[in-house]
């Protein structure tokens, strides 16, 4: 089931009910390729919407993809791309530019593949509510769409830093304590 929303307009709601939205144009394709307990559409348009318009450093619309999977599928992705044949929770595929596309255009962000099995599995393992670490995956994931990483200490600690305000701005606790 694919659904694409367009949540440009600021908003009074979150997901939460904590805090309102950013006012920045981020169109988010979502694509449910699995069963089971994922997050609803707006939910997701959120905390993408909230990584977005913590990171970007322009204010030029946006598009993120965003497709919830099984184990299978991300195995298999993070085997092809990573070369690293375990299901993880989370994979980022930046789009990069993209010549051609009328200035008025929205960025092209990238994709980001996250496994419904593994962050529930994961929540349950590190005894984390299971929204609030759906809402760290979604951070995580879109933050390295805008180029965010975490391959050096400086990098992690930047990247995480970021992650956390993000998230406590919504009341959701540091995921790394």
């Amino acid at each position: 089931m694919t659904k694409k929303s367009n949540v440009g307009a600021a908003s009074s709601r979150d997901g939460r009910g904590k805090m309102p939205l950013p006012p920045q144009d981020v169109v988010v394709d979502v694509d449910t390729a699995c069963k089971g307990n994922t997050p609803e559409v707006d939910f997701i348009e959120t905390w993408v919407r909230r990584a977005v318009a913590a990171a970007r450093v322009d204010d030029r619309p946006a598009e993120v993809s965003v497709r919830i999977v099984n184990e299978d599928e991300i195995r298999n992705l993070n085997r092809d791309y990573r070369q690293r044949d375990y299901a993880t929770n989370v994979l980022s595929f930046p789009a990069g530019d993209i010549e051609g596309l009328p200035e008025d255009a929205a960025a092209a962000l990238g994709d980001v593949v996250i496994c419904a099995a593994v962050v529930a599995n994961e929540a349950a393992e590190q005894d984390k509510a299971l929204d609030d670490h759906w809402a760290h995956m979604l951070v995580h994931g879109t933050l390295h769409l805008i180029g965010f990483d975490h391959e050096t200490e400086v990098e992690a600690a930047a990247m995480e830093a970021l992650e956390v305000s993000i998230l406590a701005a919504s009341g959701v606790a540091n995921p790394y304590q």
